[in-house]
């Protein structure tokens, strides 16, 4: 559940609970600005600012908050000189908001978790006046920032956009794994398969959605923006060839293939004899998929592919194995 959907839900249950949001990360940090957790005022915590001392930290900070009523801010040092310490010693600087006032905010939430739903982005702007304690205010714009408040001295722009879209054509037993590691990076999971026994959705998380049909046909008319991966684990090459046909000129921050040397490279040769793509098309897919780290197992093999989408994810690119579509 992302942290806005949690927080309403909290929220609406009546729960105590604190919106905490990482304002700013300097050096060396176990999280980002813009990283935001929810905590109940037992403690209980949704999602991480970190863990280790920083979280403890706002944990304990959350259950002052709700028992006050009062937001606070956390700055952290991370410095601490002896490894054998509980000091964290990253050697960066964080700043957290600790947020109990956040039903007055409610709408704003709630817009940035239907906008995460529809798969659109906006931004929350939480302007902080420290004058006297500390008052917040969050606002939802869609795209566009807000003039600033001069009543209020720190403005915070947080970029709310959905998680990336894995589709995945094929439901065997890799798809299967894929999908399983997927949830737990960050992905959204969509797994496209024709034969109805692996399209059960049973076999998959239930965070992920399973559809059965034609897999180039869905794949074709299925919606992709450049946050959207494809992975094509189908059950033989007759239907990787269709499903990567489909795929090519869609929008896609990322296309991988499984395959061995030869069948990537008969595929690259037929797709360039009859064209249906251009040496460019080609040559931006990850085919054969994953890092070449010697997986053999399902689940390595899962592993292999996982970890490079997560080199594209956070890089804009990812390593590739020795042996790709330009290495016939």
């Amino acid at each position: 559940m992302d942290p806005y959907t949690q927080l309403l839900a909290l929220l609406d249950s009546g729960t105590p609970c604190c919106a905490v949001l990482v304002v700013s990360a300097v050096g060396s940090t176990p999280r980002e600005a813009g990283v935001r957790a929810v905590v109940e005022g037992d403690g209980r915590i949704h999602g991480t600012v970190g863990g280790g001392a920083v979280e403890a930290r706002a944990q304990a900070a959350a259950i002052e908050a709700c028992r006050t009523g009062r937001a606070a801010i956390l700055d952290c040092e991370l410095s601490g000189d002896d490894a054998a310490d509980c000091d964290p010693i990253c050697g960066g600087r964080m700043r957290l908001l600790v947020d109990p006032t956040a039903v007055k905010d409610r709408s704003a939430y709630e817009q940035a978790a239907r906008a995460l739903a529809r798969r659109e982005r906006g931004v929350l702007v939480t302007e902080v006046d420290t004058g006297h304690g500390v008052r917040t205010r969050v606002c939802w714009r869609e795209g566009s920032l807000p003039p600033g408040d001069p009543a209020a001295p720190e403005t915070f722009v947080e970029l709310v956009a959905p998680e990336p879209l894995l589709v995945i054509a094929g439901g065997g037993h890799i798809g299967q794994a894929l999908a399983r590691q997927a949830i737990l990076i960050g992905f959204q999971v969509t797994v496209i398969e024709d034969r109805p026994e692996y399209a059960a959705p049973s076999l998959f998380p239930v965070e992920a959605t399973a559809r059965c049909g034609d897999i180039a046909e869905t794949l074709g008319a299925l919606p992709s923006d450049g946050d959207t991966y494809f992975v094509i684990v189908t059950r033989g090459h007759r239907h990787d060839a269709a499903a990567l046909r489909a795929c090519l000129r869609k929008p896609a921050a990322y296309i991988g293939m499984i395959g061995s040397r030869r069948k990537v490279a008969l595929l690259r040769e037929r797709f360039l004899r009859e064209s249906i793509a251009t040496e460019e098309q080609l040559d931006a897919i990850y085919a054969p998929i994953g890092l070449d780290i010697g997986a053999e197992t399902v689940p390595e093999i899962a592993a292999a592919i996982a970890a490079q989408l997560i080199a594209v994810r956070r890089r804009g690119h990812g390593p590739r194995e020795p042996r790709d579509l330009r290495d016939p």
